[in-house]
């Protein structure tokens, strides 16, 4: 993987690394990304429907904890170290049936070890809040042979 001189991913290696990934699979495309948030979408399709035909709420953790890795993973060297989610908690609000969803990420609280994100998902057609959540990505050291 190919870095800026500052180690900063920019946004088309970032939305490269989403091949052969669910993110792939489900859709999930990269919106925008800057110091201070991240912007995912994703289309309302079967793949990310429960029986019922509302979105999976597992499939609004995913995207929540993919936001927040993703904008983790934005400003750092990915060669020293590596965000790794280590816990989500996430409240879903409102449901959906069809059209498109929106995450938006920012940092609530960023060490050298840990990052903390909000995490809200908004059906774009409506305007509606369909979840809020919390994820966690502990930034892990490379080692050499891992």
């Amino acid at each position: 993987m190919t870095k800026t001189t500052n180690h900063r991913l920019t946004f088309e290696q970032l939305t490269a690394m989403r091949k052969n990934t669910t993110l792939e699979a489900l859709g999930i495309d990269l919106v925008s990304i800057d110091d201070e948030q991240v912007v995912l979408s994703m289309p309302i399709t079967n793949a990310v429907r429960q029986p019922l035909g509302l979105l999976h709420g597992g499939v609004s953790m995913l995207l929540a904890e993919s936001a927040a890795s993703i904008h983790a993973a934005w400003g750092i060297n990915l060669a020293e170290k590596v965000p790794v989610g280590i816990e989500i908690n996430g409240s879903h609000l409102r449901s959906a049936t069809e059209g498109t969803v929106r995450a938006v990420g920012q940092v609530i609280r960023r060490t050298r070890s840990l990052v903390v994100h909000q995490v809200d998902i908004y059906h774009l057609e409506t305007g509606n809040h369909l979840c809020t959540a919390r994820v966690t990505n502990f930034y892990k050291p490379v080692r050499n042979g891992n």
